[in-house]
């Protein structure tokens, strides 16, 4: 039987931080199981917007990119509403943070549009999709957390 204290744990959450630990007293299968109805939400959602803007081959794939900064957005506000303002139910995080928000957006699928872009009639596209998706990224997860700081004020 594995170690107890040895258990893999979010990599954000500091353990030396007493209520940061209210996470891993949550039963192991209650946390998986809102992480996986989270992220099927998350996963229906992005499908959402793939089909109401398509990515067209060696063109800038903006239903992508959107996912991504809108994901990257919701986690600033998200994260600043449930570390910041009010302690949330020890389920949220998982549920919204890493199940809903984590199944809507794909890095995975940047990736795989980066690398196809990258052929030599769309090298320019390629590259402005890479650095661009990277900064949108970026500037929402700030944004996202700047502007919920600012309105809860």
């Amino acid at each position: 039987m594995p170690d107890p204290d040895r258990r893999p744990v979010d990599p954000d959450v500091d353990l030396h931080v007493p209520e940061q630990r209210v996470e891993l007293a949550a039963a192991p299968g209650a946390v998986l199981a809102v992480i996986s109805a989270g992220g099927a939400l998350g996963a229906l959602a992005r499908y959402g917007v793939g089909l109401a803007v398509p990515t067209v081959p060696g063109r800038f794939p903006l239903g992508t990119f959107l996912v991504n900064v809108t994901g990257c957005l919701l986690i600033g506000v998200l994260m600043v509403l449930i570390t910041e303002l009010r302690r949330a139910h020890r389920l949220v995080r998982p549920f919204l943070g890493v199940g809903v928000l984590g199944g809507f957006t794909t890095f995975s699928t940047y990736a795989e549009e980066v690398r196809g872009l990258l052929r030599p009639e769309s090298i320019g596209t390629g590259l402005g999709y890479l650095a661009g998706t990277v900064l949108a990224a970026l500037a929402a997860v700030w944004a996202g957390s700047g502007v919920t700081r600012l309105v809860a004020s």
